[in-house]
């Protein structure tokens, strides 16, 4: 039996992420996964962390380190400030690359890619990740919506590849610029699940009593299409709605203002993210806007029975094995709501089916060695 080449070492530099370890964002999921385990491969990887506070607050800064699971950790030049801080991380950050001897330079988002020119000039292999259509999010501001259209377009002329996490995409990128891309979505990793203990102490949830919505809080997601819906239905689940707000907390607190009813938990990790995802009735993701989304895999993942809006990028992600609303229709949400609220049959048929079908197709393995291919020219 013929062996197969070994893959030689590779020098290998990602930037574009908040900071790792960390969960402030589905992007730092990503990196982390695939760093950890390109290092696992036999490879050199180096991850350049952003400085400043998490973004949920300094009560969740963590103290810096140089080293992660293998993984080289660098804190790029960041100017501490509002609205600054991810452009001049990126960019001190692409310089840093660009002059280091790497031989691959992974870029996520599109943002940060406004330099990945320069480390393509000066003979790096460069990647770029689009985790989603940066610009169309509503929390930019002019300035920053015309930031990250020039790191969407340097990408498209000087990245080597570009992966995209979703047809819908690929589809954007070849209508406006012409450009292939490749399909590589997210992965994610089969949990434990886990009794309520802390949830339970801390704001008295027990299993399957209430609707989970987790992940960050911005417009986009759609959260208040959820709590609209839900005061509309008669029921006596709580609703959950759990994560951080993302660089402003205008939305997040508009969002408190008349919700006596609901629970907000603010930034959660660790044990307490287990226990809400282990032991809720249902899942929601009402987003008008998603790159792929990894807290719907992760919810899947444990189990969960899922409510998503109709989207192509979640409806791609959950096949037949959810529950299905018009995007942006209160009234279509909140009837699909009652009626798993009222249906414990459907909701268990939906439990049953999610985690073998999700952990089958989605595979952080798979999505390592995809990715590494397109490192080797």
């Amino acid at each position: 039996m013929e062996n197969k080449p070994k893959t030689r070492q590779l020098n290998i530099a990602m930037l574009g992420h908040k900071r790792i370890p960390s969960r402030e964002g589905g992007i730092e999921i990503v990196v982390e996964e695939l760093a950890t385990r390109m290092v696992e491969k036999g490879h050199n990887v180096t991850c350049y962390n952003r400085g400043g506070h998490h973004v949920s607050g300094a009560t969740f800064d963590k103290k810096s380190v140089h080293e992660y699971k293998g993984v080289r950790i660098k804190k790029a030049l960041t100017i501490d400030v509002k609205g600054i801080a991810a452009v001049t991380s990126s960019v001190f950050g692409a310089v840093a690359c660009a002059f280091s001897r790497y031989d691959v330079v992974h870029f996520h988002a599109e943002g940060p890619c406004i330099l990945c020119g320069l480390p393509h000039l000066l003979g790096k292999r460069v990647i770029v990740t689009i985790h989603g259509l940066d610009h169309k999010r509503a929390k930019w501001g002019r300035f920053a919506s015309w930031y990250i259209m020039q790191g969407e377009r340097a990408a498209v002329k000087y990245a080597d590849e570009i992966i995209v996490l979703s047809k819908s995409a690929q589809d954007y990128f070849m209508s406006t610029y012409g450009r292939e891309t490749i399909l590589i979505p997210n992965g994610v990793n089969k949990p434990v699940n886990v009794n309520a203990q802390m949830i339970e102490e801390k704001w008295n949830l027990k299993k399957d009593s209430y609707i989970l919505y987790l992940g960050r809080i911005v417009p986009e997601k759609g959260i208040h299409y959820l709590i609209d819906a839900y005061k509309q239905i008669d029921t006596d689940k709580k609703l959950v709605i759990a994560g951080g707000a993302s660089d402003t907390s205008e939305y997040a607190d508009e969002l408190q203002k008349n919700s006596d009813k609901v629970i907000f938990t603010g930034f959660v990790e660790g044990r307490l993210l287990e226990e809400l995802y282990s032991n809720a009735y249902l899942y929601c993701l009402p987003s008008d806007l998603e790159g792929m989304p990894l807290s719907l895999l992760e919810a899947m993942s444990y189990g969960n029975a899922c409510l998503v809006s109709d989207i192509p990028e979640c409806t791609s992600v959950v096949s037949d094995k959810a529950m299905v609303f018009c995007h942006s229709n209160i009234s279509d949400l909140a009837d699909k709501l009652a009626k798993a609220c009222n249906d414990a049959a459907l909701v268990a048929k939906y439990k049953s089916e999610a985690s073998e079908y999700i952990c089958n197709r989605y595979n952080w393995d798979d999505v390592t060695d995809k990715t590494l291919e397109l490192y080797v020219e």
